[in-house]
């Protein structure tokens, strides 16, 4: 019966006809009164305690904002408006020939919470492929870049720079009634994502390749049209892989560092570019997207330090333990929600199952996770120690060539913008306020209990 009921809450919208735009349009007045209904019923209520610990903690479990697009679960991971990683990759439609599905269906979902259909999902990627282009001067800007500048400081620049044609900026200038601040948000969201794979590329090819860049083609989805521009148009599995990466890092709750800063950026009522330009240098530290490359590196030290790209599983065994031992962490092993593998890392593991069997990379990585957590339990300093996204995401790339490790945060930044931008939208759509919590000093809180 609760298959049932999840079925009936996600059919297709019964008429393609309607875009993306219309549909969302359709849904604002229905949400805004779910919303005035919660706050109705529920706006006194207590979501939660707040201890010491979790004002010093980074505000770490503390319950304080609303992030509709996806909810992340202890045990069973991240489900995106509901469904599940492998529901998703199920049930969502897949290009003809492809056996991923893409993004661009993932962003219906996203901003609808309705399973788009092919045809739905088909004029979201055209969409995409008619605005994207780049003006003259945001190129002119990438390419004048030294190549030593790291590809997300390039990247947020160049984002920040794509601000100049922002319709919201304009449109606030103008005087627009803040009930219609949905509508250039939405446009400028759409604008952004088609850019992306042209900045990225761009940046890619510049700096690691020979400055030859390709175009956009009409005929195929986002995922094939970033894998030709990168320089991998020969290889069909690569363009599923991007698709793979795209969706699965697209979206992972609110509260986490890049979605956090463009929705508190986004609160101000700055542009999507300027939002999510912020979200990206977030996305930069070495604590949140940096982690993939972190993982590769530790990946091929242990094989350069044990002198053999097959160590046997005491070898591994071994190196994890000397690891651990002289202060550092095991990198790509833990998460600060989950408590389980990260459904994120079963789904690359799948994708490597079935196209990359023999590598030898990828053999490291399943020693690793028959291995890790076992270490990390005799260890005892960690709650979690089952893989996270980032353990296996590198070895995928570096498979097909991309070697390049400081890109992979570049790719992490495009795929996060389907996620951001689509609460972004729902954002203005409902009138959320300003971001502004309460902090305190220390002496505050000793003032507060040593006064009792």
């Amino acid at each position: 019966a609760n298959k049932l009921a999840a079925l009936a809450r996600f059919k297709s919208t019964s008429s393609s006809a309607t875009s993306l735009k219309q549909r969302v349009e359709q849904l604002i007045p229905e949400k805004t009164a779910e919303v005035k209904d919660v706050k109705q019923k529920y706006g006194d209520r207590v979501l939660g305690e707040t201890t010491v610990n979790m004002a010093y903690g980074g505000m770490r479990g503390i319950k304080g904002m609303i992030w509709d697009t996806s909810l992340l679960d202890a045990d069973e991971g991240i489900r995106f408006r509901g469904l599940s990683i492998p529901e998703v990759q199920q049930q969502l439609p897949k290009p003809k020939g492809a056996t991923e599905t893409t993004p661009e269906a993932l962003f219906w979902l996203l901003l609808t919470g309705e399973i788009p259909t092919a045809a739905q999902a088909q004029s979201i990627t055209d969409e995409l492929n008619s605005r994207a282009s780049l003006p003259q001067f945001v190129i002119d800007l990438i390419d004048r870049c030294p190549s030593t500048l790291h590809p997300m400081s390039q990247l947020s620049l160049a984002v920040n720079a794509l601000q100049h044609d922002s319709q919201f900026a304009k449109a606030y200038h103008a005087g627009i009634n803040r009930k219609d601040y949905w509508d250039p948000v939405f446009e400028d969201s759409l604008d952004l994502l088609a850019k992306l794979p042209l900045v990225a590329s761009r940046i890619y090819r510049n700096v690691f390749k020979d400055g030859k860049h390709g175009s956009i083609d009409a005929s195929v989805d986002y995922s094939q049209n970033f894998a030709n521009l990168l320089g991998f148009a020969e290889n069909a599995e690569f363009a599923d892989l991007m698709r793979l990466y795209l969706v699965i890092h697209s979206d992972h709750e609110g509260g986490n560092v890049s979605a956090h800063t463009t929705h508190l950026v986004g609160s101000a009522l700055s542009d999507p570019y300027l939002s999510f330009a912020a979200g990206l240098n977030g996305l930069a530290g070495p604590l949140h997207g940096l982690a993939n490359q972190e993982v590769l590196r530790w990946i091929i030290k242990m094989q350069e330090e044990i002198g053999t790209d097959t160590p046997t599983e005491d070898q591994i065994r071994d190196y994890c333990w000397a690891t651990l031992n002289s202060g550092r962490v095991v990198p790509g092993y833990g998460h600060a929600v989950l408590r389980k593998t990260d459904p994120r890392y079963m789904a690359q593991r799948e994708f490597a199952q079935k196209n990359l069997p023999q590598d030898n990379l990828f053999k490291t990585v399943s020693a690793l996770y028959k291995i890790v957590p076992g270490v990390l339990t005799e260890h005892g300093k960690t709650k979690n120690p089952w893989p996270n996204v980032d353990a296996h995401s590198g070895v995928l790339l570096r498979h097909y060539g991309l070697v390049e490790q400081d890109f992979y945060t570049v790719l992490f930044g495009v795929s996060r913008a389907f996620g951001v931008l689509s609460q972004l939208i729902w954002d203005r759509a409902l009138g959320f306020s300003i971001e502004r919590p309460k902090s305190l000093t220390t002496e505050s809180i000793r003032a507060m209990f040593e006064k009792k």
